[in-house]
């Protein structure tokens, strides 16, 4: 089920609006959508460009967040809660350290190049 926009939505509610989203081809381990399957039938040539001869990829969307350590948890459980079917393909969530952050227009550094002035 396509949640973007109510990710957005949600994410910015809970105070995290700067983030980044990319189109994105993948699968998981479970079986190709069948909708991808009949758009390839039907002639779309990007449904067909994604089955090609190896591992069946299908669209997706990557969002990208880079917030304080103080924030985390809340992201991760608004993410949660706005995607959370039950269903395989809810999606996964990879929480990592980034060293540094750097605000060009400013020089600040570190937490304070991510508050959002």
């Amino acid at each position: 089920m396509q949640q973007i926009n109510a990710t957005k939505v949600a994410c910015v509610a809970a105070g995290i609006s700067g983030f980044t989203v990319r189109k994105v081809l993948g699968r998981g381990r479970g079986e190709v959508d069948f909708r991808v399957l009949q758009a390839a039938s039907s002639g779309h040539e990007e449904a067909i460009a994604q089955l090609g001869q190896g591992p069946r990829l299908i669209p997706k969307r990557m969002l990208t967040f880079i917030v304080p350590d103080d924030h985390v948890e809340k992201l991760v459980q608004t993410i949660i809660a706005t995607n959370k079917t039950g269903n395989h393909g809810d999606g996964k969530i990879f929480v990592q350290d980034v060293s540094d952050s750097v605000r060009i227009r400013t020089g600040e550094r570190g937490a304070a190049a991510l508050d959002e002035k």
